[in-house]
C-alpha cells in the first residue's frame, strides 16, 4: 500500500493539543558555556557500571550545532519532575546517570528537541534513556497518545512497557502496549475503542494497523523512538512499516522528535538513516570498543553436532549449575527442536523459544523465565536484542548467528557454508550476559572449516581475542573461573 493510501489520523479523543501542551520544568534549557565543535563519534567510551551507581567520566559541557548541552552527573540535573526521580529512585533503584544517560538525556530533554541517533553498549542504560525521555515530554493533563516507541519483537515491547510503568509509577502517565494479541484477548481492530493512553510501546505492524484503523491518532506525537532501530530501519528489518509510521507522524506532527538507539548501527543503516532523519545530533561508539570487557569469550571446537550436545551436558552444564541461568542460541527452529529434545531426553528440563509458537507460548516461556522458574533457555535470534535478564551470566552460541540477503532469492537455496557471519547479531547475542557491568561468559561451538573461519572473521570486525578451550573439565572450569564467575 502506498503512503497516500494510509487513512488519515482522524482520532481526536475530544483534546486539543495546540492549546493544552506546555513546557514542563523537565523540559527546561540548560545554561552552560558555548564551546568548540566536538564530534561524539571522538568521544573515548569507558567501562560503565550504569544503573547500579557506578562512576563514569563524561564530558561536562559540549556544543552541537547551535546547542549547548551539559552532561548530567546526578539525575538532578536534568530538571526532571519530582514524580520521575522518585521513580528513579525508588522504584529503578538507580543512584546516578550511567554515560550513555549523562550524555544523550540532555540531548532528548533539552529544546529545540533534535532527533538522536545514539549507539552504546548493551547493558549500559540505553533503555532508561528512551523512557524517560518519553515520560519527561508527556503532558499528563493531555488524555492523546503523544509518545511512540517502535520494537522489533512482542517479547521487547512488553519488556520496555513494564520499564515504563515501572519508572513511571508516580506521574499518572497512561501507556498501552502495542503487540498482536493472545488467543485470549483477540479483538478486531474495528471493535477496539481509540486509544488514549499516553504512550504506546508496540511492533510496527500493530501500531501501523491501530493507525489505518483510525483507533491511535498520531497529531499530538511530540516524541518517536525506535527502539533496536538498526533492525527496525535496516534493509532485513521491518523498515515499510517502520517508514510509514514515520512519515504519518511527521505528516500530522511536524516537530515530532525521532530517536534511534542500538547497541549496533553498520555503515549500510547508518547512510539510510541519514538520509531519512533530518538535523540530528549523534553519539557513535568505534567498533573496536563495542565488544564487552566485562564478558569473556571462548571457542571450543567441536568435531561434529553431537559433540556440542555432549559439551554442553557434560561439560558447560556440570560446572555451570550454580551461576545463574543460561541463554543458548541457534540459528534455525530445526535446530532449537533437535537441541532442545536432545537435552531433555538427557534429563535436562529446558525451554525453548522460537517465532512459530503461538504468542501464548511465547508469553508463558518468557514468564517462567523471567521468574526463574527455569535456568536454561534456548532461542533462535528472537532474543538476541533488548531482552533483559539481569541472572543471565552465561550465553551458548550452538550455531553462530549468519547475515543472509534478504533481496536474493537464491539465498534460500545456498548451502549455510557460503554464510557470512553476522557481527551486529553475534554483539547483541553476547550481550544478554553480564547485563549492567555484571560478569558474563560466552562460549562459542564451533563444528567445521567454516564455522572456524567465521569465528575469525568475527574476532578481526571486533579486534578482540576469543580464547579457545579445550574439550575438558579444567578447561571450561578455568574460563569460568577467569570470568569471575566461580
Amino acid at each position: 500500500m502506498a503512503d497516500d493510501d494510509v487513512a488519515p489520523d482522524s482520532t481526536s479523543n475530544g483534546s486539543s493539543c495546540d492549546a493544552t501542551i506546555t513546557h514542563s520544568p523537565s523540559t527546561a534549557p540548560f545554561v552552560v558555556s558555548p564551546m568548540p565543535k566536538r564530534s561524539w563519534g571522538d568521544e573515548e567510551d569507558d567501562d560503565v557500571v550504569a544503573d547500579t551507581g557506578g562512576s563514569s567520566s563524561v564530558p561536562s559541557e559540549v556544543t552541537t550545532g547551535d546547542t549547548p548541552y551539559s552532561s548530567a552527573s546526578t539525575f538532578e540535573d536534568l530538571n526532571l519532575s519530582k514524580e520521575l526521580l522518585k521513580g528513579l529512585y525508588v522504584e529503578m533503584r538507580f543512584h546516578k546517570p550511567s554515560k550513555i544517560q549523562a550524555i544523550s538525556l540532555p540531548m532528548i530533554l533539552t529544546p529545540p528537541y533534535k532527533h538522536l541517533i545514539a549507539q552504546a553498549h548493551n547493558g549500559s542504560g540505553k533503555t532508561t534513556c528512551f523512557v524517560l525521555g518519553m515520560l519527561s515530554r508527556v503532558d499528563v493533563n493531555l488524555k492523546a497518545p503523544q509518545a511512540f516507541c517502535i520494537c522489533p519483537t512482542r517479547e521487547l515491547a512488553m519488556q520496555n512497557i513494564e520499564v515504563l510503568k515501572k519508572m513511571g509509577k508516580y506521574t499518572g502517565i497512561t501507556s498501552e502496549c502495542a503487540v498482536p494479541a493472545d488467543s485470549a484477548n483477540y479483538m478486531p481492530v474495528s471493535k477496539r475503542p481509540p486509544i488514549t493512553a499516553q504512550v504506546v510501546i508496540g511492533t510496527p505492524g500493530t501500531i501501523k494497523k491501530w493507525m489505518s484503523g483510525r483507533k491511535l491518532g498520531v497529531s499530538c506525537v511530540k516524541i518517536l523512538v525506535f527502539d533496536e532501530a538498526d533492525h527496525m530501519l535496516g534493509e532485513d528489518g521491518i523498515q515499510d512499516d517502520s517508514l510509514r509510521i514515520m512519515r504519518d507522524i511527521e505528516r500530522s506532527s511536524s516537530h515530532c522528535q525521532v530517536l534511534l538507539f542500538s547497541a549496533t548501527f553498520d555503515e549500510n543503516v547508518k547512510n539510510f538513516v541519514s538520509r531519512v532523519v533530518k538535523d540530528y545530533n549523534q553519539l557513535f561508539v568505534k567498533k573496536e570498543e563495542l565488544s564487552l570487557e566485562s564478558v569473556k569469550q571462548f571457542k571450543l571446537i567441536c568435531p561434529n553436532e553431537q559433540t556440542k550436545i555432549r559439551v554442553i551436558k557434560d561439560r558447560i552444564f556440570e560446572l555451570a549449575d550454580k551461576l545463574g541461568q543460561t541463554i543458548i542460541f541457534v540459528a534455525t527452529r530445526n535446530s532449537a527442536g533437535v537441541l532442545h529434545n536432545a537435552l531433555v531426553d538427557l534429563g535436562y528440563d529446558v525451554t525453548t523459544i522460537q517465532g512459530a509458537m503461538t504468542n501464548d507460548i511465547r508469553d508463558k516461556i518468557i514468564k517462567e523465565f523471567k521468574d526463574g522458574l527455569t535456568k536454561v533457555l534456548i532461542s533462535t535470534d528472537l532474543l538476541a536484542r533488548g531482552f533483559d535478564q539481569q541472572q543471565v551470566n552465561l550465553v551458548i552460541n550452538y550455531d553462530l548467528p549468519l547475515k543472509h540477503d534478504p533481496s536474493s532469492q537464491a539465498m534460500k537455496y545456498r548451502s549455510s557454508s557460503s554464510s557470512e557471519p553476522n557481527f551486529e547479531v553475534y554483539l547483541h547475542r553476547i550481550g544478554r550476559a553480564g547485563r549492567f557491568g555484571r560478569k558474563g561468559a560466552v562460549f562459542n561451538l564451533l563444528c567445521g572449516d567454516q564455522e572456524i573461519k567465521r569465528m575469525d572473521k568475527i574476532q578481526k570486525h571486533f579486534g578482540s581475542e576469543v580464547i579457545e578451550v579445550r574439550d575438558s573439565d579444567e578447561d571450561i572450569q578455568a574460563a569460568l573461573k577467569s570470568a569471575g564467575l566461580i
